[in-house]
């Protein structure tokens, strides 16, 4: 029986050291090395070596560094890849091309376990493989290869046919974790779409290292990554999260790859939402927001913001057009104060930022004339989505001094602003689009900074608010 070695390995750079220390000594960071075991049998792996096939991906001869000026755009990036799920899509990014993944991308998509990365990526491979290539001619579609490492191929037949797409005849399952069969099933089906679930088990057999250490994540990755730049097959890798919610292994990976896309929710509630934290071919700030029902992950209408019909405001409820890219979504922004202890008053908050709402709180407390010191004050966005803009500040403030004062907005009404240290509300970035949209909605009347520049919009009575004592006047 071959003998099992022990190393230390550092979770943010990756290095490898014999023995352990309290600091990295490649990377310099503290408290990083982890203990890592493996077994030297893995030599005798028949799949072990380099992958093979590589020549058929690459052309030949070296690259050579050429002016900028002649560079010339990549035809492929223009080229994306729509799955038919609109919120899916947004996230992936695009522009006045469309929509979509980009062929020969690396993704890299993080969430929780059960939260439904397998679901929502299964239904976008049926999107992607019955997509008709228009090169090719409506008799030729895009094959997908789904592999699976950590289920069977029953396994991800059975959540196909529950998700209606088990019909498909472009779409592929590979159940397998060795990095070398998996090259020689792309190199042979040649598909537009490789979808790795999950990274953590694919092992590559000449790596002295257990799958799921930190050397084979990188190494695998590595890998992959180099087979779409060089096949144009865009390969969507999963990766599971640690306990503080980060992607799992060395950040080395969310380097390699073109996009790292978020999978948040809370499995006990039926919304999601997918979020982009990196994208080389499109912008960070879009999200997409689904609901789980018996037959997948269905796409949310106008974001799933707050309804006016449905949730009339009360005593510390108010609405705010907040952005995320593109879009706007009205959030319900809720506060609540209750009796507390001087010098040990609560401020808990839930999709808001902490510190935020401790600033918020002190200018109420210094320019507004509230007693707050002795009150638990808990504050939330309703939905599910983070609200981290300046512009919630105005809609946030005036939720605790409803809260406070048992008073609210009037019915119908959006509140946007910035707040100062000063206690004034200062003006913030594409206020029309805002209140166009909250219009659209079903919003009357809206709750503005002083600007320079005056704009009407139908149906919207739109006043400005100077300062916050302005604002709590407007309470009732």
């Amino acid at each position: 029986m071959a003998k099992v070695r022990k190393i230390f390995a550092c979770t943010e750079c990756g290095g490898t050291q014999a023995r352990w220390a309290g600091k990295c000594p490649d990377c310099g960071t503290w408290d990083t090395l982890e203990e890592q075991k493996f077994d030297a049998s893995a030599a005798a792996d028949p799949h072990k070596g380099t992958i093979e096939g590589w020549q058929n991906f690459v052309g030949a001869g070296a690259p050579r560094a050429s002016p900028i000026d002649e560079v010339a755009p990549d035809p492929l990036a223009a080229a994306r890849l729509s799955t038919g799920i609109g919120e899916f899509d947004r996230v992936l990014g695009g522009g006045d091309d469309g929509q979509g993944l980009v062929p020969g991308s690396a993704v890299l998509i993080g969430g929780e376990p059960g939260i439904g990365k397998s679901t929502l990526l299964m239904q976008a491979a049926a999107g992607w493989a019955s997509v008709v290539d228009p090169k090719k001619g409506p008799d030729w579609s895009r094959r997908v290869l789904y592999m699976t490492s950590e289920e069977s191929a029953e396994q991800v037949q059975q959540r196909a046919a529950r998700l209606g797409v088990s019909g498909e005849p472009n779409l592929y399952v590979l159940a397998d974790t060795n990095l070398a069969r998996i090259v020689e099933q792309v190199r042979t089906l040649r598909p537009a779409v490789l979808i790795v679930d999950s990274i953590q088990m694919v092992y590559k057999a000449d790596l002295d290292a257990s799958p799921g250490s930190i050397s084979q994540l990188r190494r695998c990755a590595a890998e992959l990554v180099y087979l779409a730049k060089a096949s144009g097959t865009a390969v969507i890798l999963v990766g599971h999260v640690t306990k503080e919610g980060s992607l799992a292994g060395p950040r080395v990976l969310e380097h390699l790859v073109d996009a790292v896309l978020y999978f948040e929710g809370d499995r006990f509630h039926s919304g999601r939402i997918v979020r982009a934290v990196k994208n080389r071919y499109g912008t960070t700030l879009e999200l997409g927001i689904f609901e789980m029902g018996g037959r997948g992950l269905v796409p949310v209408a106008d974001g799933g913001g707050a309804s006016f019909d449905e949730n009339p405001p009360g005593p510390g409820s108010v609405v705010c057009p907040v952005m995320h890219g593109s879009r706007c979504v009205l959030v319900e922004i809720q506060a609540l104060t209750a009796t507390g202890f001087l010098g040990a008053a609560k401020r808990k908050s839930s999709g808001l930022d902490t510190s935020r709402l401790a600033m918020l709180i002190a200018v109420l407390e210094q320019h507004a004339g509230l007693r707050l010191a002795d009150r638990d004050i808990f504050a939330s966005a309703v939905g599910g989505v983070r609200v981290v803009e300046p512009a919630s500040d105005l809609a946030l403030l005036l939720a605790v001094a409803g809260a406070h004062y048992k008073r609210a907005v009037e019915p119908r009404t959006v509140v946007i602003g910035e707040v100062g240290l000063g206690g004034e509300v200062r003006p913030v970035s594409q206020l029309e689009q805002r209140l166009r949209e909250a219009a659209r909605l079903g919003a009357k009347r809206a709750l503005v900074p002083q600007m320079r520049g005056k704009f009407t919009i139908d149906g919207l009575d739109v006043v400005a608010v100077k300062n916050v004592d302005r604002g709590i006047e407007l309470l009732h």
